[in-house]
């Protein structure tokens, strides 16, 4: 018996650890103004209304390079439905992410949070993180790290919330 306790201590312990590919968490998004790579500084609020996904990456990391082009179809083929992605990169110097975003640009803003302020509202922990927002402005969807075929989930959420 001492045995089978402990095993099911250590398997839920092991389950609590791993991190969440998708979590549905509650209440209102946090608010934030950042610089954009366009020069001109852009806040949540000026979206209220749509379905917005925020993309949290980094140049250097490696699912986040992959994972950039897919969030470029995203963005082109929904946002005539009222779907808005926005790019939140988080490195201390913003023009490592100017210069990889030359090889592979993107239509969607892309913001620069060099003091990863606004990571820490959003509790980002690595990268690539993802959460998207209802047109209510609550979270709904919270994705940590990338892996091919994860798109699959970010349609069915994209699709699901532009229809509320």
């Amino acid at each position: 018996m001492n045995k089978m306790h402990s095993l099911r201590t250590l398997l839920l312990a092991a389950l609590l650890a791993a991190p969440a590919l998708a979590v549905a968490p509650a209440g209102p998004a946090p608010q934030f103004k950042l610089d954009s790579m366009a020069g001109k500084p852009v806040s949540l609020d000026q979206y209220k209304g749509q379905v917005v996904m925020i993309n949290f990456w980094a140049s250097w990391c490696g699912p986040c390079r992959t994972e950039m082009p897919i969030l470029e179809k995203l963005h082109t083929k929904y946002k005539p439905m009222g779907f808005t992605m926005i790019g939140v990169n988080v490195e201390p110097d913003s023009s490592l992410a100017a210069n990889w975003l030359k090889s592979t640009p993107v239509t969607f803003p892309i913001l620069f949070d060099t003091k990863s302020e606004v990571s820490k509202l959003y509790a980002v922990a690595g990268m690539p993180s993802t959460v998207i927002i209802d047109r209510k402005g609550n979270l709904r969807w919270l994705h940590r790290g990338y892996k091919d075929g994860d798109e699959n989930e970010y349609l069915n959420q994209i699709r699901a919330l532009v229809r509320e």
